[in-house]
């Protein structure tokens, strides 16, 4: 069901190599990778979503807001996260050259949308 958004997301932002839908548990809901060299993309997206509750968790702490958006960059790929309240995110995967900007306004576009089908 989510795998026409998911590949829209990739579609439409230049140099996006994947997206996923996934529950804070590391399951993921649904998922739309392009073939990538030496990267296992679903494994790189369990281990953020490890990472995510730990965010989430020192927001929680220190009161400073509910978590809406966490970007990791490293030397080969950018991860934009966006959070679809208490249980899911989806998080898109760009080369690290790809447009983050575009990224970060598909997935603030459609983040209502995807919600609603969640619920």
């Amino acid at each position: 069901m989510f795998t026409d958004m998911l590949r829209r997301f990739v579609e439409q932002c230049p140099g996006a190599v994947g997206a996923v839908l996934m529950g804070y548990d590391g399951i993921a809901v649904d998922q739309y990778y392009l073939p990538v060299e030496r990267v296992d993309l679903g494994m790189v997206a369990v281990e953020y979503a490890n990472v995510l509750k730990e965010i989430r968790n020192a927001a929680e702490i220190l009161k400073t807001g509910e978590l809406r958006e966490v970007s990791i960059v490293s030397k080969s790929y950018q991860v934009l996260i966006r959070t679809l309240g208490d249980e899911y995110f989806i998080g898109l995967t760009l080369k690290r050259e790809g447009n983050a900007g575009k990224g970060r306004y598909l997935l603030l576009r459609d983040a209502p949308e995807i919600q609603a089908a969640l619920a």
